[in-house]
């Protein structure tokens, strides 16, 4: 039985930053607050939770004072910079640049369609961390879309602009794009092709993982994918391997492992999501080690 870790696989800059900022504040042994899971993977959090990093909401956030939070690397909306002025918060601010930026452009652009009434569209998962923050660019009135049906919030009698959540995958942004091409031809009023802007925002350091899944999912008789649930991008990237094939199977930990989805699998694959950590994906290739005697 041959066991590979996919090389393209774990954390992407951002978390990989995030992290190592929490773990470069709290290396004097004091507590960091961290506003939200730091990453979508719950091994991950409990091990920086045994050093230190405590987890908070928003509503916690307004009683805190005189102290240091961590903004991970999905970003923040406007007002959580307000609160952390208010009471006197330093914020330790891992953003991802990559976010940065596109809550620079969703500001830019909502702050351009107040002037012709227009409308900003966010290709992503409602609540999730990074669709906050882009939303509160907007004062929260960007419509948050995720599938056709969505679209019927859209008033296709005033100009549209499109974004995506980073970490949505590239297929579906193209897919949304032209379903809102076809309702502004169906439509027949006034707004044309010409007042629809569709920008693909999705970052090139996720959405290349998606050939690199394709190829890495072929190679091998049986994938585990290796994930947090609370993972967009996990989700994601394992529907790319099930796709390409059938035996992919997502866990969080090799605790979820059946041995029976490894009858007959001479190559077994270990791939993850940009939220999952180099150690799990090892720790799950020893305990398929561990068991091969037993499958053999």
């Amino acid at each position: 039985m041959q066991v590979e870790i996919d090389p393209h696989s774990g954390y992407c800059f951002g978390v990989e930053f995030a992290i190592q900022m929490a773990e470069d504040e709290m290396s004097d042994g004091q507590e960091l607050y961290c506003l939200g899971d730091i990453v979508h993977n719950a091994m991950e959090v409990n091990r920086l939770y045994a050093k230190g990093l405590r987890t908070i909401d928003r509503e916690q956030l307004q009683e805190l004072h005189d102290c240091k939070v961590l903004i991970r690397a999905h970003g923040e909306p406007p007002e959580t910079y307000q609160i952390a002025l208010e009471n006197n918060i330093e914020l330790i601010d891992a953003s991802c640049p990559v976010v940065l930026k596109l809550q620079n452009r969703i500001k830019h652009s909502y702050d351009k369609t107040q002037e012709v009434d227009g409308q900003i569209v966010i290709y992503g998962k409602p609540g999730h961390a990074e669709v906050i923050g882009l939303t509160g660019q907007t004062n929260d009135e960007a419509i948050i879309v995720t599938s056709e049906e969505d679209l019927d919030k859209i008033d296709f009698s005033r100009p549209v602009v499109l974004y995506s959540q980073t970490t949505k995958c590239t297929k579906g942004f193209y897919t949304i794009k032209e379903q809102i091409e076809d309702r502004i031809k169906k439509a027949k009023g006034t707004l044309t092709l010409e007042d629809f802007n569709a920008n693909d925002s999705i970052c090139r350091q996720v959405s290349n993982r998606e050939p690199k899944m394709v190829e890495f999912s072929t190679k091998h008789d049986v994938i585990l994918f290796v994930s947090g649930k609370k993972s967009s991008n996990g989700r994601a990237l394992y529907n790319v391997c099930l796709e390409n094939n059938p035996r992919s199977y997502f866990i969080e930990s090799e605790e979820e492992i059946q041995l029976d989805w490894l009858n007959a699998a001479d190559k077994i694959g270990i791939c993850g999501a940009t939220s999952t950590p180099r150690w799990l994906m090892e720790k799950v290739a020893n305990f398929l080690t561990s068991q091969e005697q037993v499958l053999a």
